[in-house]
């Protein structure tokens, strides 16, 4: 089980390298500048947040594993972190609607995180 929440660990490490590359990727100096200031400010802020809150994840999973699976405040941590992943799993159909092989690819690795930490956090109940 410890293995499964490094390896979730290593999984936030990449997610949140590959939001740092959002501009880079999509373009967004060029597409953001379509939308109001607002909405551009918004994009920009919650993919930012959300870098750090998936660095959070990887450092308490490779740093703290053994108190992720070993106490009750670490099984809730767990669960709470599959949950999310299996939302933006169900995200993934509804806007992305897997019309791509990219999109089913991500389906496929978000559901992997959902169980990555899902399985550790119910097994040690």
């Amino acid at each position: 089980m410890i293995t499964l929440i490094k390896i979730g660990g290593l999984l936030n490490l990449a997610l949140a390298v590959f939001h740092l590359l959002f501009w880079r990727l999509f373009n967004w100096r060029e597409d953001l500048r379509s939308l109001s200031h607002l909405n551009r400010g918004i994009m920009q802020a919650l993919n930012m947040t959300l870098t750090v809150v998936f660095i959070a994840f990887a450092y308490l999973s490779l740093v703290h594993t053994y108190e992720l699976y070993l106490t009750t405040l670490g099984r809730s941590l767990l669960l709470s972190i599959s949950v999310m992943f299996m939302l933006r799993a169900l995200m993934q159909v509804v806007y992305f609607r897997l019309m791509h092989w990219g999109s089913t690819a991500f389906l496929v690795l978000f559901i992997a995180g959902g169980l990555l930490y899902g399985i550790p956090a119910i097994s040690a109940t």
